[in-house]
């Protein structure tokens, strides 16, 4: 399914027809590896409310940020705050 990009998807669509993120799943990803005890990933993905619980838990004391880290480079799924795919 061939979907036109145009002021709704401007990074285009996924091979499902979803639209993609203005934000990199490498990016989050990296970010979790290394500033996920601060939540760091998934305030820039925009789930604040994960963020925070990862802030006031230290990233589930580190293995919480590992494997979220981890999901976020593997997993083609991961959506931001407006529920668009995180670009690779």
């Amino acid at each position: 399914m061939t979907v036109p990009a145009g002021p709704a998807a401007p990074f285009g669509y996924d091979p499902q027809g979803r639209p993609y993120s203005d934000k990199s799943k490498i990016v989050a990803g990296i970010l979790q590896l290394f500033l996920g005890t601060l939540g760091i990933g998934r305030f820039y993905a925009g789930s604040v409310g994960v963020g925070i619980a990862q802030l006031l838990t230290c990233g589930g004391f580190g293995i919480w940020a590992l494997i979220d880290g981890i999901i976020y480079l593997v997993s083609n799924d991961r959506t931001d705050k407006e529920g668009r795919v995180l670009r690779g």
